[in-house]
């Protein structure tokens, strides 16, 4: 799933190729995939494309104040096309094809814009024309930005206090940071050295401030790392960085022992038992009933 640090990228690589540009059409070829109907999403063409911004794992072009707000979700991808005027028409499938963005001809005749696939059957993509980017639900209710000045050491004192949420769960949860997905939290949780079953409410000042900067520094070095890139490298460069993050089995580049993985019914975490839980494994339940 792509996770702040990839979507910020792609907020990047949008704005230094979309922005100034006339929207020709957007046409949905996912029609489960559109959320909204007022405005209309042909009303976006004709619109000039003035921003690009990010919120929480959230794109936004503004395109005269009218906004295309979309979520990838886990499956999505957008995938930039330097000139569409040969695109075949989109009609609707089982194909990953969701949407298509066609921006007007530049000065050489091509026809630039991006598509929005999703693999598999589970398809959550959603795409929204709004006035507003508050009228977005999963907009209007994320938590804190991680990467803003205001998100300091106290603030995130505040987040925890009183939770009783495992902290990876807790660090997923949009409505209270947004942002991290389930890759960044392991990789978040390795790099503050604590476990992901931790209750948030027990944390400690000093593990405070160290999951403060955990999570800062986790997420800048990734967006650093992704700054610049194009579209289709940005998958292979997040691959590339992780440190514990489906990498079961491998040994932890930090003390050398072998990560572990706990399974869920539709996810899994990966974390180093020496670096984060004392040298003891955690309990995978599933793998247990599985084992019975």
């Amino acid at each position: 799933m792509p996770e702040l640090p990839e979507v910020e990228s792609l907020a990047g690589f949008l704005r230094e190729r979309a922005v100034g540009r006339t929207v020709l059409a957007v046409d949905v070829v996912a029609i489960q995939a559109l959320k909204t109907f007022d405005p209309p999403v042909s009303a976006l063409g004709g619109l000039t494309v003035t921003g690009v911004s990010r919120h929480g794992k959230f794109l936004d072009l503004d395109c005269d104040g009218l906004h295309l707000v979309f979520h990838l979700a886990r499956a999505g991808w957008l995938r930039w096309r330097d000139d569409l005027s040969g695109a075949k028409p989109v009609r609707p499938g089982k194909g990953p094809l969701a949407a298509r963005v066609r921006l007007a001809p530049d000065e050489e005749g091509l026809a630039p814009g991006f598509e929005l696939t999703e693999a598999g059957t589970q398809k959550r993509l959603a795409l929204y024309v709004v006035r507003d980017p508050a009228e977005v639900p999963g907009v209007a209710s994320l938590g804190p930005d991680p990467l803003a000045d205001s998100f300091t050491a106290d603030a995130l004192k505040r987040i925890v206090g009183g939770n009783r949420t495992q902290i990876k769960g807790l660090l997923r949860d949009q409505k209270v940071i947004a942002g991290i997905g389930n890759a960044y939290s392991d990789e978040v949780l390795h790099a503050a050295r604590m476990s992901p079953f931790k209750i948030a409410s027990t944390l400690t000042d000093a593990q405070i401030a160290d999951l403060h900067e955990a999570i800062v520094e986790t997420l800048r070095e990734a967006v650093e790392r992704a700054h610049g890139l194009a579209a289709k490298d940005l998958k292979a460069e997040k691959k590339s960085g992780l440190r514990v993050h489906n990498r079961t089995g491998q040994p932890c580049d930090v003390c050398g022992d072998t990560i572990r993985e706990v399974s869920f019914a539709d996810s899994s975490l990966q974390y180093c038992p020496t670096c984060q839980t004392g040298g003891k494994p955690l309990a995978d339940r599933r793998l247990s009933r599985l084992l019975k």
